[in-house]
């Protein structure tokens, strides 16, 4: 939970119209009859191509720029290469750079696979693009993932995504799947903070040096024209655990207010405070430099409350 990252998410529109279009984030049309809803709009998408091996049979070559994956989707027809064709059994790996995602509520991810076929493919998911975790297939027009199908933490940010064609289509001049874009529904920004750097010693009023950081996080937020702003109190373990409950609450409460003025009070955010004290520690509390790393304050930018709520009607 070191690195910022924001959270995107994505539905897909089923006669509920009126509330996708008065909200932030973008509608994507997928085709004729289907669309996609993506709350935290263009930022969501991936933003870098880590490796890409091209599979056997492979398409032809104007079909195999792997950047065109990245972004928001820009599919226009079946002949126009906006898209990249990994090949028979090929394999195209990308990163979410300014944001991550995570297994909440709702579907999670939505690959964009184009064209008139509708290719397999197996999709994995890394936090450090070196430990893969199976998330699903895509298959029969189906390019929707929900983690929880795979009972996915609900606690891990993942940064990467692995997408393996499953050789459903090998003979065609686009062989493999076809990827316009790769776009996070559950999307997160997260900046985690040592209260050293907010806070003096056992104080929750903001010391001066805190608002050029705070005042970074607001440019990020702004991206988004409405989010939920979460804001989560960690201590270490010294002193009673009352105490420790009480200072982080006072300190996320802080932050908060802190926020709220850089923000200019903005109606379109709103703020969730936990207060964990020492209840939930990054790394045990044996030496002064562990105890540095639990004492916190982590921030993390959501969709709007609005939005899971809209799913419950649903």
């Amino acid at each position: 939970m070191r690195i910022l990252f924001l959270i995107f998410f994505l539905a897909i529109i089923s006669g509920n119209n009126n509330y996708l279009f008065s909200q932030t984030g973008e509608t994507y049309v997928v085709n004729r009859y289907e669309s996609i809803y993506i709350p935290l709009g263009k930022i969501s998408f991936a933003d870098s191509i880590v490796n890409f091996k091209l599979g056997n049979p492979a398409p032809y070559k104007k079909y195999q720029d792997s950047s065109q994956a990245l972004n928001e989707p820009n599919y226009r027809s079946y002949d126009k290469p906006d898209y990249v064709s990994i090949g028979c059994k090929g394999t195209l790996t990308v990163a979410f750079t300014d944001n991550g995602f995570m297994n909440l509520k709702g579907n999670d991810l939505y690959i964009f696979e184009v064209g008139p076929s509708k290719e397999a493919a197996r999709i994995e998911i890394s936090e450090n693009g070196e430990d893969w975790i199976f998330a699903g297939n895509i298959s029969g027009g189906k390019s929707i993932i929900d983690l929880e199908n795979q009972n996915i933490s609900t606690k891990k940010v993942f940064y990467f995504v692995r997408i393996i064609d499953q050789k459903a289509v090998c003979r065609s001049k686009t062989a493999g799947a076809d990827i316009d874009a790769i776009g996070a529904i559950n999307c997160v920004i997260r900046l985690t903070l040592n209260t050293e750097l907010l806070f003096k010693f056992d104080e929750y009023n903001l010391q001066k040096s805190a608002d050029s950081l705070l005042l970074n996080l607001t440019n990020t937020i702004q991206k988004v024209d409405r989010a939920t702003i979460l804001i989560d109190g960690h201590t270490d373990s010294d002193g009673k655990e009352n105490y420790n409950l009480d200072l982080s609450s006072k300190r996320c409460h802080s932050v908060a207010n802190r926020l709220k003025t850089l923000l200019r009070n903005n109606s379109n955010y709103d703020y969730l405070i936990n207060s964990y004290g020492e209840s939930k520690p990054r790394v045990s509390n044996s030496s002064d430099h562990n105890k540095q790393l639990n004492r916190r304050v982590e921030i993390t930018i959501l969709p709007p409350l609005s939005y899971y709520e809209s799913l419950d009607e649903n």
